[in-house]
């Protein structure tokens, strides 16, 4: 995407002159003829450079000194226009806020080369170290341009699992990994695209709305094709990875997916925040039990003074033969807030969100286990299986998300089960 330049110039003539030239830089300019217009610009655009001139009514130093205080968050580099030459009036106006100074008449391919290094220099400061991508400073300011676009569309990404992915397989393979997406995700981006990034699996695109599903699209099926390559033969063939350590040792994991929220019309957003928030909701209804996904959400008509509100699944079954540790264990779920069940499909329970399921000693409930897990009624259920079989590969190829051998503790038990709601 391209940076913007503000031009404040009262001047007709030699305003349309630097704006064109400073197009020809890459460079999208807006020009601001009143002091008043100047102040609605910069705070509704959030420029990345501000050219300003003696041209305004205004003294130049205490207009860049006004600016500056302005802009105190987003610091936009400020050069200005004067027809003085005097050592006296570069240091007053340097002093006040400006990052450079020049006189005019200017030269035009100095002029546009000092742009060009200003704009790139700004870039380079706010870019991350290990993706070379713009950081969340530099992504919101883009975003609140977004939201005054007719033409545009956001796609929010969120690497999925990566965290777990970082602590069986390293923090280095788990760059290795985003480095790979972004190429992808260069890769099939126009010139006029944006992509920053908001945190270490989170990032952002602006692109053409009309283009915006098809990159999604491709995005999602790209990254499933190059994923098996980060894993080792083992997880690749089982289909899923294992955490290590003593508190995890039994619990399965995904693999590593790409799930993306795509919004195309921003008519109804007001700020930033809320847009960032959207665009996080979107991601995670994309979320499904394994591979990436990308959910769009388009115009639509609702009622006036409708209401979504949203659905917390707090549904938990319990498949326990030992009875008393069956009604232990529905005592300590109910007084946490949960609504139990003990039946499976239950005409009474929705789908649950968690089943805890007794395997006991007998390989055969493994086997009913499977048909569970390949129930698209069970699709985004997860299930703790408690059991005395002491062989937790074989427990979670059946399909067990989490493998907690008897005897445990009922602390354990619960812990794993917010663990699980909250994810």
């Amino acid at each position: 995407m391209l940076s913007t330049v503000l031009i404040i110039d009262k001047r007709k003539e030699l305003s349309v002159k630097y704006k064109k030239t400073v197009d020809e830089a890459d460079v999208n300019a807006i020009i601001a003829r009143t002091l008043k217009d100047a102040i609605v610009q910069v705070q509704l655009l959030e420029p990345d450079l501000i050219i300003v001139s003696d041209s305004i009514e205004e003294e130049l130093s205490v207009f860049c000194q006004k600016i500056r205080a302005l802009t105190y968050n987003t610091r936009p580099v400020i050069v200005a226009l004067s027809k003085s030459a005097e050592a006296s009036d570069r240091i007053s106006v340097l002093e006040s806020g400006a990052d450079d100074f020049l006189s005019e008449p200017v030269n035009i391919d100095e002029f546009k080369s000092r742009i060009k290094a200003h704009i790139r220099r700004d870039l380079e400061s706010n870019l991350d170290t290990m993706t070379l991508l713009p950081n969340e400073k530099y992504v919101r300011k883009t975003l609140k341009r977004v939201l005054s676009s007719e033409n545009q569309a956001v796609l929010s990404i969120s690497i999925n699992n990566l965290k777990d992915y970082k602590t069986v397989y390293t923090e280095l393979a788990a760059d290795k990994l985003i480095q790979t997406f972004i190429a992808i995700a260069k890769s099939a981006l126009a010139e006029e695209d944006f992509i920053g990034q908001l945190s270490e699996s989170e990032f952002v695109i602006v692109t053409n709305k009309y283009g915006a599903e098809k990159l999604a699209e491709f995005l999602t099926f790209a990254f499933d094709t190059v994923a098996p390559k980060f894993y080792s033969e083992t997880d690749a063939k089982r289909g899923y990875m294992t955490l290590k350590g003593d508190r995890y040792t039994g619990m399965r994991v995904e693999f590593v997916s790409v799930l993306i929220g795509v919004l195309l019309d921003f008519s109804n957003i007001s700020s930033v925040d809320i847009l960032q928030d959207k665009l996080r909701s979107l991601t995670k209804m994309a979320k499904i039990p394994s591979g990436s996904n990308f959910m769009i959400e388009r115009a639509k008509l609702t009622a006036s003074d409708s209401v979504v509100q949203e659905f917390w699944n707090k549904n938990i079954c319990i498949k326990e033969c030992d009875e008393s540790l069956r009604y232990l264990i529905r005592t300590a779920l109910e007084l946490q807030g949960y609504d139990v069940q003990e039946e499976l499909g239950s005409k009474n329970f929705s789908q649950p969100a968690i089943v805890i399921y007794d395997c006991g000693e007998e390989f055969a409930s493994l086997e009913a286990l499977r048909k569970l897990k390949n129930n698209q009624e069970f699709v985004n259920t997860k299930f703790i299986v408690t059991t005395s079989i002491h062989d937790k590969i074989t427990v979670l190829d059946y399909g067990a998300d989490l493998y907690l051998p008897k005897p445990y503790e009922i602390s354990d038990l619960i812990m794993w089960v917010e663990y699980f709601l909250k994810k």
